[in-house]
Formats: C-alpha cells, sequence, structure tokens
C-alpha cells in the first residue's frame, strides 16, 4: 500500500472573509447553517480560498481552511507590489488593480483587502465595481491575480530580453 506525504506550506496566514448565516425552512420550522469565506495565503505570492458550510461557525471555518488550502496558487511579484494593471471578473464581481509606488499601502475595501494582504502585497490601489457579494468580489481578485505575468515570462513568450520588454 503505497503512503502519500502531504507536504503543508509553512506560516500560511488564514483569514475569514465572511460568515454567511442560512436557513431553510421545513414542516418543522427553520434549519440554521452557515458559511464561510476564507483565504489563505503565506504573505509571498501564494493565495488560495475556499468556502465551508456547516451547522456550527467553526466547523464552517475549518472546511473553509481546508477547501482553500486545496486551492493555492501562485502569484508573480514585483518587489512590494504588482507588475501591470489588471481587471479581474466573475460573475458580477469585477475588481480593478492598479500597482502603486512604495510606501503607498494597501488601498482597498472588504474582502479585496483580505486577499491582497494574504497574498503580501504591500502598495496597490484597487477598486471593486459592481457587485458587493463578498463571494463574488474574492473570486474577482484572485482572477484577476491569476492574470498577472512577470516580465521574464512575457519576455520568454516573445522571445525577447528583459530589458527589451520593460524598455
Amino acid at each position: 500500500m503505497a503512503k502519500f506525504e502531504t507536504h503543508e506550506r509553512e506560516e500560511l496566514q488564514e483569514r475569514v472573509v465572511a460568515i454567511n448565516r442560512v436557513s431553510k425552512t421545513v414542516k418543522g420550522g427553520r434549519i440554521m447553517k452557515f458559511s464561510a469565506l476564507v483565504v489563505v495565503g503565506d504573505q509571498n505570492g501564494t493565495i488560495g480560498f475556499g468556502l465551508g458550510k456547516s451547522g456550527e461557525v467553526p466547523d464552517a471555518i475549518r472546511k473553509g481552511i481546508e477547501d482553500a488550502k486545496k486551492n493555492l496558487m501562485t502569484i508573480p511579484l514585483k518587489g512590494t507590489t504588482i507588475s501591470h494593471e489588471v481587471i479581474g471578473k466573475f460573475g458580477a464581481g469585477v475588481v480593478l488593480l492598479k500597482p502603486a509606488a512604495p510606501g503607498t499601502g494597501v488601498i482597498a475595501g472588504g474582502p479585496v483587502r483580505a486577499v491582497i494582504e494574504t497574498v503580501g502585497i504591500k502598495d496597490i490601489r484597487t477598486k471593486a465595481l459592481r457587485s458587493n457579494n463578498p463571494c463574488n468580489v474574492v473570486r474577482a481578485t484572485v482572477n484577476g491575480l491569476a492574470q498577472l505575468r512577470s516580465a521574464e515570462t512575457v519576455a520568454a513568450t516573445r522571445g525577447k530580453t528583459v530589458k527589451e520588454i520593460i524598455g
């Protein structure tokens, strides 16, 4: 029987973005359950998000963390910011992400701030457009971060040097 090793990343920071109480009405009354939207990251370019649902809040958070750890992705950072401007979209959620000069800080609100700080970006300007649904905004932010490409990647794709790409 094969033995599988699980390599969990050290120092993954967990952040609960939203906890939602949902109810189902049945013949005997209402059944209350909870859903928790959680973001995990190592503050060094790795990010993942997950949604956990359960009858108890701690169980929902634990399930959300487990789900987030299954969906980790690496984001190419440029120092303390991102390499270029990008628009992330998911459903009705649209998030604009712009790089900022060192010392600017994180200019973001709510769910976007949770994702940006967990990924380890220190200087960025963002704006959540259209939807304010936390789940869609988090997914749109992660989608935007996933679209980022480093100068090295672009140079390799085009068959040029990094200096030619940067200008």
